[in-house]
């Protein structure tokens, strides 16, 4: 495996995802795929994504402008909690070991062999507790980006939503499902999304996190909707206009 690389940007030890690929090598692209949709999460979390992975870019050589990212350390113990087999242990081992090694070089900058045997111990525990809070908090964001990765459904907005769109159909007597599909199709034309791209990727976050085949199965372009707090109320807005235009048709 290839040496991991630590960048020293302004006391904030950081990873280039180049680095990372080359070393559980994987396609630099499918990294940044991977590492846009771990973003995702922490934002639907209301995580700081700046806490794990940093935005950047480089020249190739081409002389192009390309995309890639700077790993915290947080950063690289998400990557590496997604990894299994021999891949996942020896980045692991790599990062930590070189993680280790800088931050010591960085703390050699201050000389705590002057100081009395009470105030080495109390930096001692302060140095022990704080990797602790660390460890605790990677561990608490670890568990609740995975919790995000499953379906969370609202049921009383499903209800809602359900009841206004069969109620619009009634009045203007179409057909449910087609009132429902002309829905999507407004709100992928007003949020600019493709739903159908969305719900496949959703499916294989499922799959890649253990969900069964009956969850996956089951996952919907309503549960892509409601993951994202944006498109949610956009949907609902449309979802409303619809019910009130049915009320104006037959009134």
């Amino acid at each position: 495996m290839n040496q991991l690389t630590i960048i020293n940007q302004g006391g904030q030890l950081l990873v280039d995802s180049r680095n990372v690929a080359e070393m559980i090598n994987v396609r630099h692209a499918d990294l940044l795929e991977k590492i846009d949709s771990y973003i995702q999460y922490l934002l639907n979390g209301e995580f700081r994504s700046t806490d794990f992975f940093i935005k950047s870019n480089y020249q190739d050589s081409l002389n192009r402008t390309k995309p890639c990212y700077l790993l915290t350390r947080k950063g690289c113990d998400m990557v590496a909690n997604k990894m299994t087999g021999e891949k996942g242990v020896l980045f692991t081992a790599a990062y930590v070991t070189r993680f280790d090694e800088m931050e010591k070089q960085l703390q050699a900058g201050f000389d705590v062999s002057q100081l009395s045997p009470q105030l080495q111990l109390l930096i001692q525990m302060e140095q022990g507790i704080k990797k602790l809070e660390e460890r605790q908090q990677s561990t608490e964001r670890h568990i609740a980006v995975i919790q995000n990765t499953f379906l969370q459904r609202d049921d009383n907005w499903r209800k809602s939503i359900n009841s206004m769109l069969n109620a619009a159909a009634f009045r203007l007597g179409g057909d449910y499902r087609e009132l429902r599909s002309n829905s999507y199709k407004t709100l992928e034309d007003r949020a600019s999304c493709a739903l159908n791209v969305r719900l496949a990727n959703l499916k294989k976050r499922l799959e890649e996190n253990g969900a069964t085949k009956t969850k996956i199965k089951e996952a919907s372009r309503l549960d892509v909707i409601e993951s994202d707090k944006r498109l949610k109320e956009i949907y609902t807005t449309i979802v409303k206009e619809l019910s009130i235009g049915s009320l104006k048709t037959i009134s």
